[in-house]
């Protein structure tokens, strides 16, 4: 019987297949969704998704459609969209986890400002998905990636290769539209590896000011991707965190 629903939202340039290898540690009570947003992962884009509110109310066709109670969870660009979704419809769900969402200090890293140069985008996403250069970032992104199937790493690559909306998340995803974000009582989780390279853990305290609800959680070895590197601690720690969301949500009505 199914009595927590966690839908799950990827981060740039991929898609569900993220989530793939925490599945074998899902329990049976749960109900782990990790879905694709149209233009990632070989998805054809849909020209009709022109903001995050656009891309929040596909989510939310996604939610009515799922068993309550449910639990957002939002990776990197994940967490963007989950941001603006509590925005229009957090009576909705029971709870957020937000794992190294992308939003606060867009206008100070320098990741977003180089996509920002002409033409950076297409090429960044060539550079990174090629396969003369995936060794490297294979070294780059994960601390033992021969513990992580071949397989499964060359599809990893292979969706940034076919994401049709990267380049767009650069484009609508600003510290403008981080700005304009209204602080929300929704129960929250954020959760962060304490090695987090990409997005420094720092940034948690902007989250905690605009999300006051809410549960720290900061794995010390853990990187950018504990999906993939430690699946079965990962599958533990989100599950936890929900249930503890769910647990507020009861104390709260």
């Amino acid at each position: 019987m199914t009595e927590l629903t966690i839908i799950a939202i990827h981060g740039n340039g991929g898609g569900g297949f993220r989530f793939e290898r925490i599945l074998p540690f899902i329990p049976a009570h749960v109900q782990f969704d990790a879905i694709i947003l149209s233009g990632f992962a070989g998805v054809p884009a849909d020209a009709s998704l022109k903001t995050l509110g656009d891309y929040a109310t596909k989510i939310h066709d996604i939610v009515q459609a799922s068993e309550s109670p449910v639990i957002l969870l939002g990776t990197g660009i994940g967490g963007s969209m989950i941001l603006e979704y509590v925005q229009h419809y957090a009576s909705h769900v029971a709870g957020i986890i937000l794992h190294a969402p992308v939003g606060t200090r867009l206008d100070s890293r320098r990741f977003p400002w180089l996509m920002s140069l002409p033409g950076m985008k297409a090429l960044g996403q060539y550079v990174f998905s090629s396969p003369i250069t995936r060794p490297i970032f294979k070294r780059l992104l994960f601390a033992d990636h021969t513990q992580i199937p071949e397989n499964y790493l060359n599809r990893f690559f292979d969706e940034y290769r076919r994401s049709e909306a990267f380049g767009q998340m650069f484009d609508i995803i600003t510290a403008n539209w981080y700005d304009n974000l209204q602080p929300s009582s929704i129960p929250t989780a954020l959760l962060w590896g304490e090695r987090e390279r990409v997005l420094s853990m720092d940034h948690v305290a902007d989250y905690q000011e605009l999300l006051p609800d809410n549960i720290v959680r900061i794995i010390p070895d853990w990187d950018h991707f504990p999906m993939i590197e430690q699946p079965e601690e990962y599958a533990k720690e989100v599950i936890d965190l929900a249930e503890n969301l769910l647990k507020k949500t009861d104390v709260n009505d």
